[in-house]
C-alpha cells in the first residue's frame, strides 16, 4: 500500500487546497494550478479548518468585485463560525472602515480617505521617500552588505508611514514587528494584531488631543465628521494595507531586477524605467497574493459553483497574474493592468498612485546610491515567509562597494 505526501493530499480535488502550508510559500504556483484545476473558483483553506472559495479566473473575479448586490464585505456572519483564536482573524475581522463596509458607510469612509491622501502632494511624498532612503543608506552603506528586506524595504515603509502619520522614526521597529506577525497568520497573529491595535490607538489618542500636519489629524477634521473610533479604524486599515504590501512590492521588485544582471544594468543606466520592474512584480509576484474578501449574502450559483453564505470568497491576485498570459490575448503594454493587483470595482485601491510613487522612488533611489548591488544568493534559493495572503521574501542578502551618502562629492 502506498501513502500520499501532504502536498499530494493538499492537491486532491476532494480536499481543500491548503494555502497555509509551508509548501505554498515555497511554490505557490503549484497550489494555484491545483485550484485552477477545480474550475474558475477553487476550494481552499486559509488556516487549518477555515475553508474559502478562491477565485482564480479573471472574469469571475471582475464579476465578484463589481457585484455589490450579491456580495458583501461584512465578515461578521463568518466570524461567528470560526474560533476566537483563529490565526487569520487579524486579517479578516470586521471593523468599521472602508475595507469591510458596504453601501453608504463604504462611500463615506472611502471618500474621507481619498480626500485625505489627496492632500499629500507627489513632491512631498517623494521627498519623504528620499529622506528615508538616505537615512537607511547611511546605516547600511559603509558595511558593504545588507539584507534588503530587513535593512531596507520594511524599515523604509515604517519611516515613510510614520512620517505621514506624525510619529517619530523611533517608532518604526514597533510598527514593523506588529504588522509582520499579523500578516503571516501564524501562531503570533493575535499578538501582532494586539500590538498593532495598541500602536494605532495611541496614535489617534495623541492626535485627538493635539492636531498636527499629518494624515490622522486631517481625517479627524474631515467634513465627513468621522468619530475618533472611526478614524482609528481607517488608520488601522491604511497603515496595514499600505506598509506591508508596499514593503513587499519593493523587495520583490529588487529581487527580480537583481536576479537578472542585464535587466538591472538597463535600470541603473536609465535605459529602462523602474516602473517596468514594479509592474512586472504586480503581474507575476504581486505582494498581496490572496485577498479581496467577499461573502455571498445568500446561497447561490456563481460561475457554475454553488456558493454558501458566510463562507469567504477570496480573490487570488497571485493566480490571476500567473495565468494572465493564457487569459489575455493580443499585445500588451508593459504598464497594463491585466494583473488586477489593485483590485477593481468600488473597493479598488484608493491610493494606487501613492503606492506606485513610493515603490518606484525607493527602488530608483537605492540603485542610484548603490549601483553595484549584487545578490549573495541566486533567486531560486531565496526563501519566502509563510501565510495565505502575501508573497513576501524572508530576506534578500546583497553585497556592494561600501559608501556613505554623507561622504564628500557623493550624490545619486
Amino acid at each position: 500500500m502506498t501513502t500520499s505526501s501532504p502536498a499530494e493530499r493538499a492537491f486532491s480535488l476532494s480536499a481543500p487546497v491548503r494555502l497555509w502550508e509551508d509548501g505554498f510559500a515555497l511554490d505557490p504556483y503549484r497550489y494555484y494550478a491545483a485550484l485552477r484545476a477545480q474550475g474558475p473558483i477553487g476550494w481552499g483553506e486559509l488556516a487549518p479548518g477555515v475553508p474559502a472559495y478562491v477565485v482564480t479566473d479573471r472574469r469571475a473575479a471582475l464579476d465578484l468585485l463589481h457585484d455589490t448586490e450579491t456580495f458583501s464585505h461584512d465578515s461578521r456572519p463568518w466570524e461567528a463560525t470560526v474560533a476566537d483564536d483563529s490565526p487569520i482573524l487579524g486579517m479578516m475581522r470586521w471593523r468599521p472602515n472602508t475595507l469591510w463596509a458596504d453601501g453608504a458607510a463604504h462611500v463615506r469612509y472611502r471618500t474621507s480617505l481619498i480626500d485625505t491622501f489627496d492632500r499629500v502632494e507627489p513632491h512631498d511624498l517623494r521627498a519623504r521617500v528620499h529622506r528615508a532612503v538616505h537615512l537607511l543608506v547611511g546605516r547600511i552603506g559603509p558595511r558593504g552588505e545588507a539584507d534588503l528586506v530587513t535593512d531596507f524595504a520594511r524599515p523604509l515603509m515604517a519611516l515613510v508611514f510614520n512620517s505621514l502619520f506624525g510619529l517619530p522614526d523611533s517608532q518604526s521597529e514597533r510598527l514593523n514587528a506588529a504588522l509582520g506577525k499579523m500578516m503571516e497568520g501564524g501562531a503570533q497573529a493575535a499578538e501582532g494584531e494586539e500590538e498593532f491595535g495598541g500602536y494605532v490607538l495611541g496614535l489617534i489618542a495623541a492626535k485627538a488631543e493635539r492636531r498636527g500636519d499629518d494624515l490622522p489629524s486631517w481625517l479627524l477634521d474631515h467634513p465627513a465628521r468621522l468619530s475618533p473610533e472611526e478614524v482609528t479604524w481607517q488608520v488601522f486599515l491604511t497603515l496595514g494595507a499600505g506598509h506591508e504590501p508596499t514593503a513587499n512590492l519593493v523587495s520583490n521588485a529588487l529581487s527580480r531586477v537583481l536576479g537578472n544582471p542585464e535587466y538591472y544594468s538597463t535600470l541603473t543606466s536609465g535605459a529602462r524605467p523602474v516602473m517596468d520592474a514594479v509592474v512586472e512584480v504586480l503581474r507575476h509576484e504581486t505582494p498581496l497574493a490572496n485577498y479581496g474578501v467577499h461573502f455571498a449574502r445568500r446561497a447561490l450559483t456563481f460561475h457554475g459553483v454553488w456558493i454558501r453564505a458566510a463562507v469567504p470568497m477570496v480573490v487570488s491576485y497571485g493566480a490571476l497574474g500567473h495565468f494572465a498570459e493564457e487569459e489575455v490575448t493580443g499585445a500588451r503594454h508593459p504598464n497594463d493592468a491585466s494583473h488586477l493587483s489593485w483590485s477593481a470595482g468600488p473597493h479598488a485601491c484608493p491610493v494606487k498612485q501613492h503606492t506606485l510613487l513610493i515603490a518606484t522612488e525607493a527602488v530608483e533611489r537605492l540603485t542610484q546610491w548603490l549601483p553595484d548591488l549584487e545578490p549573495v544568493l541566486p533567486r531560486e534559493r531565496l526563501t519566502w515567509r509563510p501565510g495565505p495572503f502575501h508573497r513576501s521574501l524572508t530576506s534578500l542578502p546583497v553585497r556592494f562597494s561600501p559608501r556613505s551618502p554623507d561622504q564628500p562629492g557623493e550624490s545619486p
